[in-house]
């Protein structure tokens, strides 16, 4: 008889759990998963796949103006809210019922239901507790709401979703990934948007150039920016109902939304995690080495839960990982340098690399090459859009070691020099490609001359 019921028991199917519970099954471990909540976690239901559906809808608005520099004659379109979530919940349940069968498929037994961990080997779900060799957790992450007063009223992410009604004002509070692209998404739907951020430039975590510029086009496209201001209190009492928000500065701002966008913590609230001897950092995320196992030997975590770097891919490399190395051939190992990201706001960021200032720090000579242009389809849109690129280039070696854009489709394109950066591509192999005209692609492998250059 076996020592314990399952090999693995896995807290979470997000996309780091049903990635690591699918790979395992299929090593011939005998695995269950746990969820609560919705099967796909975060990215599935409320993250990646929802934001990026709505963020293609905001964007029709803005071609359908565009198309009239290219001779469409197009009546004035009108968006329907309802249509839009509507269609969406039906992708999303589709998606749920894919990861179900994924699972089935690799044999793995799906446990609908809150679990808590009670020891090293047990877990509990609704009252049943079972035990395991291995437990992973992949919880994820959830949002915070800052404990002004008043913020009851706000929203999160989470339920921006699910809006009955979609607001004639709102504001959003944050200056980072997910504010800046429901930021984009509201204005790009026709909603009166303000972006309110305590920082001093909008993705403050990127290199410089990029919230810089961006804030500039997003203002250029109708939103309000208020930098270096936070919200002190909310209330409702404007004008039909609305909130007033007052700020730092005393001034008050209505609107009939407030959305919170200013971070996520790691969900192991309530696990039963520290009962178990394992050890947390400060905001909740569970401490492991570089092969995800926490204090407790028999204990280990992947994805947002652990705060590293918090995209779905890196989850699902995480999950690799751990599955290949307690059930497969092992020695498998996760090198964070040089992960590439994409920011789907209008315009999009992509991103690779180092950031000018980091590279600066780490290799201290470097060249900087970057252009901002015009791209050749908005020459008839008479839209004034903007285009920025950029590389830094270690001076020594010749290395490329960032590759950053603000422009259309920023993540495609930048995907594929995330590859040449991790082949180690050189500044001379960038311009001894040729590129593809016309494209706004082409740029990086044509900037010859160096806006700051390293010491000689």
């Amino acid at each position: 008889m076996a020592q314990y019921d399952y090999d693995l028991f896995t807290i979470g199917a997000g996309s780091g759990g049903v990635r690591a519970s699918r790979y395992a099954g299929r090593l011939g471990a005998r695995v269950a998963v746990a969820e609560e909540r919705y099967l796909g976690g975060t990215c599935v239901n409320v993250g990646c796949i929802p934001k990026k559906l709505f963020s293609y809808a905001a964007h029709y608005g803005e071609d359908i103006g565009d198309a009239a520099g290219y001779g469409w004659r197009i009546e004035q379109p009108t968006f329907d809210w309802p249509t839009l979530v509507a269609n969406k919940d039906r992708e999303i349940e589709r998606l749920n019922g894919v990861y179900a069968k994924l699972l089935a498929g690799a044999g793995v037994t799906l446990l609908r239901g809150r679990a808590t961990v009670v020891d090293a080997h047990t877990v509990e779900v609704e009252g049943r507790r079972v035990s395991a060799r291995h437990i992973l957790v992949a919880t994820g992450g959830w949002p915070v709401v800052p404990p002004i007063p008043g913020s009851e009223l706000a929203i999160s992410s989470n339920e921006a979703f699910h809006l009955t009604a979609l607001p004639r004002r709102v504001l959003v509070v944050g200056g980072g990934y997910i504010a800046v692209e429901f930021a984009s998404i509201f204005n790009g739907l026709g909603v009166k948007t303000t972006l309110v951020y305590r920082g001093e430039r909008l993705l403050k975590e990127f290199d410089a150039d990029l919230g810089g510029f961006l804030a500039g086009q997003m203002q250029h496209k109708g939103m309000t920016i208020r930098l270096r201001s936070t919200i002190e209190r909310i209330d409702r009492g404007g004008q039909g109902g609305a909130l007033r928000a007052t700020l730092d500065d005393a001034s008050v701002l209505e609107a009939d939304c407030v959305m919170y966008a200013t971070g996520r913590a790691p969900n192991t609230r309530g696990l039963g995690l520290e009962n178990a001897g394992v050890k947390m950092a400060a905001n909740g995320a569970v401490l492991v080495d570089s092969q995800f196992q926490s204090s407790v030997p028999s204990i280990y975590a992947v994805g947002d839960v652990i705060d590293r770097m918090q995209l779905t891919p890196v989850a699902l490399a995480e999950a690799m990982v751990v599955a290949e190395n307690l059930f497969g051939s092992g020695g498998r190992s996760l090198d964070y340098e040089g992960i590439p990201t994409a920011i789907f706001s209008n315009p999009n960021v992509g991103t690779v690399g180092l950031s000018e200032a980091r590279a600066r720090e780490r290799f201290g000579d470097i060249d900087v090459y970057r252009t901002n242009f015009g791209p050749l389809r908005h020459q008839l849109t008479g839209s004034g859009e903007q285009v920025l690129m950029k590389l830094v280039v270690d001076k020594k070696s010749d290395v490329v070691l960032g590759v950053h854009m603000v422009g259309p489709d920023a993540g495609e394109l930048v995907q594929g020099f995330a590859v040449a950066l991790k082949c180690g591509a050189t500044k001379r192999q960038f311009d001894a490609t040729i590129g593809i005209h016309p494209t706004i692609a082409e740029e990086f492998v044509t900037l010859r001359e160096a806006v700051i250059q390293g010491q000689t």
